[in-house]
């Protein structure tokens, strides 16, 4: 599993977030196949998809001549963890915040 620092790094970009849309819905897809969907080369959505490799949000299989991506199921799961804490955080501090708020007396 990777940092969530490597996975929002690979979902900046928004060509990367459509090819792991299509990964997920149509997986698991060639690199060529993928480019018939996009528009841009297969080279670039190979490229892509080496980044979403990185990060863990893909994996690649070989069958015969063909590497085929499909998705990583744990691949969000340290981000996702990161933004619930950081989520619950928040709203701790907002809580009390709202607390305080409520006990002070208004001003005549």
């Amino acid at each position: 599993m990777k940092e969530p620092g490597a996975v929002f790094e690979a979902l900046a970009d928004p060509t990367r977030r459509e090819v792991l849309t299509l990964v997920g819905r149509h997986g698991p897809v060639t690199a060529t196949e993928l480019a018939t969907q996009l528009p841009v080369s297969r080279q670039a959505v190979a490229k892509h998809l080496d980044a979403l490799r990185t990060a863990g949000l893909v994996e690649s299989d070989k069958h015969g001549r063909d590497v085929r991506y499909g998705l990583r199921p744990d691949g969000l799961e340290h981000a996702g963890a990161w933004i619930d804490a950081v989520g619950a955080s928040w709203d701790r501090r907002l809580g009390a915040l709202a607390k305080r708020a409520a006990s002070r007396k208004p001003r005549a």
